[in-house]
């Protein structure tokens, strides 16, 4: 398959296949990166001022002025050597499992992802397939269930109900997953898929269809140690959709307000009799409107997946996916004032577009020597084009009247990133050691065009009319090219004694970032080298209680150079979380606490007069709590609360000094909960849902001088399986959710521009397995 860019290169495989093959033959010399442009706040507003300031010179967009699941051998190791206590208590969640349950990868452990809203263990933590009772992090994984029931749309509406995480601090945006963890932005920094990391820059960022991922993990706290650079708040692990080894088919047909018109398909299974060869085949088709003129969230995606597994102890995975998307360029609406929006749209229907193609390849490889010891590759490339088309104002109105200008943006990002890992267990006396040892690499090259005109009408915002004009594309007027390479190597050691277990991970980083401005014929190269580390200690009780203690820490590379002319030093960030899990014995359930105190030092802030300095930091400390269900008799239920205090300590702007960084409420609570009827009766088949959530007023510009309202949301959902009322209609369902059921009219303002929530949203579904 052959494709033609806007600039005219290719878009398609042939580039892929030749990276894919050039960094495959690294093997395991291969040794993590991420381009992070951040756009201004103006356009996208997908980064906080707490978030960690860019790698790449940032992108502004103003006017022109400005594996499969372990098989047996992965379990090789006696139970007894991981402890009596985690083998009676995994056990137990191994037989409320249903074997009708299809596979989640390589080393994920998340066999009930189907069936229930708990997990029992996740890869993303530790980089094995640790139980979450042992892993001394906060970490929430979202399931294939939930995300189900709740008829997830995008990334931010998935982690909507997990503790510690904002999504609407830029209100309701179709362009982006925007998304903050314990203050901190993580949009370009923070999203991996399959372990991998999901690189970002400019606007030019990886767009997630959740309905071709299995599960989706929330790991709080810096990671750095294991993942190298990101941001302190944490990460975003997203898991595939792999081939199963039974047969399995769903189709569905979804409509929704907005003139939306869905169509999902899933197929899976084996190839073969003998099953050394499986399939998956997912795909989604969609056109619908959204609120702003003439706005579309369009989207076209195809993931194919192919697995050999020729004996127990080996597989290989192929992973594949193109993407194409239309979504607006601006969804901007006219604020009156501060904390205040109108529907007044900003921009110009004839001239508001963000086309992005995206494509990636990538496989995972996992081989089992014997019972001790499991090596690991990891491969992906990536390539993303985004073209963005968009009118802004220019400049205060004048008696209502304002004046507009164009502004085009095209990016291209493509990236290739391999991770290597060998996996040991082995004994010192009565100590049992999980050791793990791994290198990985990341080459990135972002390339990005701008240029902005005056080829737009002006707008009378007293009647604004929206007729059809011809907007030409103003000229380029600005070209960069950046390219950035990271290398890794790390270790972490999961040391149990009985009921103790000590985690050590370290890990060093080699970054080299190259930028040229094409048009001033400039170039600027730095490099830069940091550690990271994390230590936690664990005790499991009996009762299957288990308090835990951790350090860790976080680095981010910035480019650039300070007024003195010397280079800045990557932005750290370091945390202290104390925390206890629950997990009742013989329940589908999971209960977890945590306290934590982190902070970010070195980020870069901008003075009144636009001169870059490092002397920011930022302090956010907090309390989380979750509880999750999946109780007899069909009930499911996930809840969350999250207290959050921050502060700015230091900053360029002295007045925000002391102060609470905007968008972050102090207090958020989430409540979800579905009910399955009982099987006998009238109402045998229906499944009823509901969900509420709450986040407190916060503050809308960084020095505090305002406060955005705090806001209650409401969900709803509503199921029925036919195959209840006739076994003919067996794998027949439809489905109802209302998001925002009360269509409540909000605004979320930050760093001091003010954004619309999302409005009631209503989707059915109806789809049909087999």
């Amino acid at each position: 398959m052959t494709m033609r860019r806007d600039d005219g290169q290719k878009f398609g495989w042939e580039r892929v296949v030749k990276a894919g093959l050039g960094i495959a033959g690294l093997g395991v010399a291969g040794l993590g990166v991420v381009l992070h442009a951040t756009p201004s706040a103006a356009q996208t507003s997908t980064t906080n001022s707490g978030s960690t300031a860019a790698t790449l010179p940032p992108v502004t967009v103003e006017a022109p002025s400005q594996a499969r699941p372990r098989t047996q051998s992965a379990q090789r190791t006696s139970q007894s050597q991981r402890g009596r206590v985690a083998s009676r208590r995994n056990s137990e969640a191994a037989q409320t499992r249903n074997t009708d349950t299809r596979e989640a990868g390589a080393g994920r452990g998340n066999v009930s992802s189907e069936n229930s809203y708990v997990a029992s263990s996740s890869s993303a933590g530790t980089k094995t397939n640790t139980p979450l009772l042992e892993t001394p992090q906060s970490i929430s994984v979202v399931t294939r269930k939930e995300l189900n029931d709740r008829a997830v749309q995008s990334l931010t509406e998935a982690v909507g109900y997990e503790p510690g995480v904002r999504i609407d601090a830029s209100g309701y945006d179709p362009r982006f997953d925007a998304i903050a963890i314990r203050g901190f932005d993580i949009t370009y920094n923070g999203v991996y898929l399959d372990g991998l990391r999901l690189v970002g820059a400019g606007l030019s960022v990886f767009k997630t269809e959740p309905y071709g991922v299995d599960s989706i993990t929330v790991v709080r706290g810096p990671s750095s140690a294991l993942y190298g650079l990101g941001s302190p708040g944490g990460l975003i692990d997203l898991s595939s959709k792999l081939p199963t080894s039974q047969p399995f088919h769903e189709v569905q047909t979804v409509f929704g307000d907005r003139e939306r018109v869905q169509g999902n398909f899933d197929f899976s299974g084996p190839v073969d009799p003998n099953g050394q060869f499986s399939y998956r085949l997912t795909g989604v088709v969609r056109d619908a409107d959204v609120f702003v003129p003439g706005g579309k969230d369009n989207r076209t995606y195809i993931a194919p997946a192919f697995t050999w597994r020729p004996d127990q102890s080996t597989s290989l995975t192929i992973l594949g996916s193109y993407q194409k998307s239309k979504t607006p360029g601006s969804m901007f609406t006219y604020s009156t004032g501060t904390g205040t929006t109108t529907d007044i749209f900003t921009g110009s229907p004839s001239y508001n577009s963000l086309d992005q193609e995206q494509g990636r390849v990538g496989y995972l490889f996992e081989h089992a020597f014997n019972n001790d010891v499991t090596v690991r590759q990891k491969f992906r490339y990536v390539d993303v084009d985004a073209v963005t088309r968009y009118v802004g104002f220019l400049g205060a109105p004048v008696g209502n009247v304002v004046s507009r200008y164009t502004g085009l943006v095209h990016d291209t990002l493509q990236s290739a990133i391999m991770d290597n890992q060998v996996e040991a267990k082995l004994s010192t006396g009565p100590v049992q050691h999980t050791l793990l040892v791994g290198t990985d690499y990341t080459a990135s090259k972002f390339n990005d065009r701008q240029g902005f005109g005056f080829g737009v009408s002006d707008l009378n915002l007293a009647a604004p009319v929206y007729a059809p004009e011809s907007i030409p594309d103003p000229a380029i007027s600005s070209s960069t090219a950046q390219r950035q390479t990271q290398s890794g190597v790390y270790i972490q050691d999961q040391a149990k004694l009985d009921h103790w277990i000590l985690t050590l991970s370290g890990r060093s980083d080699w970054v080299r970032t190259t930028g040229e401005d094409l048009f001033a014929l400039t170039r600027q190269t730095q490099s830069d080298q940091a550690y990271s580390g994390r230590a936690g200690l664990t005790y499991v009780f009996d009762s299957g209680v288990a308090p835990y203690v951790a350090y860790s820490t976080s680095f981010f590379p910035n480019l650039g150079v300070d007024p003195s002319g010397a280079f800045f030093k990557p932005t750290t960030g370091k945390q202290t979380e104390v925390g206890v899990k629950y997990q009742p014995q013989g329940t589908r359930s999971f209960i977890t606490a945590a306290v934590f105190d982190l902070t970010q030092d070195g980020g870069l802030v901008t003075t009144g007069t636009g001169v870059t300095v490092q002397r920011g930091e930022i302090q956010s400390r907090g309390f989380e709590l979750q509880g999750l269900a999946s109780l007899g008799g069909g009930f499911d239920i996930t809840s969350s609360y999250t207290y959050l205090d921050m502060v700015t300590k230091q900053a360029a702007d002295s007045s925000t000094i002391g102060k609470f960084p905007s968008g972050n409420p102090p207090h958020t609570a989430t409540l979800w909960g579905n009910y399955a009827l009982p099987l006998a009766g009238p109402f045998a088949g229906l499944s009823v849902g509901g969900g509420v959530r709450y986040m407190s007023w916060s503050y809308g510009d960084d020095a505090n001088t305002f406060r955005n309202s705090s806001v209650t949301l409401v969900d709803a959902a509503l199921k029925y399986d036919f195959g209840q009322a006739a076994k003919e209609l067996k794998g027949l369902q439809f489905q109802v959710n209302a998001k925002n059921l009360f269509n409540l009219h909000y605004t979320t303002c930050q760093v001091g521009y003010c954004y619309r929530g999302a409005p009631l949203t209503v989707i059915a579904t109806l789809g049909y397995r087999w």
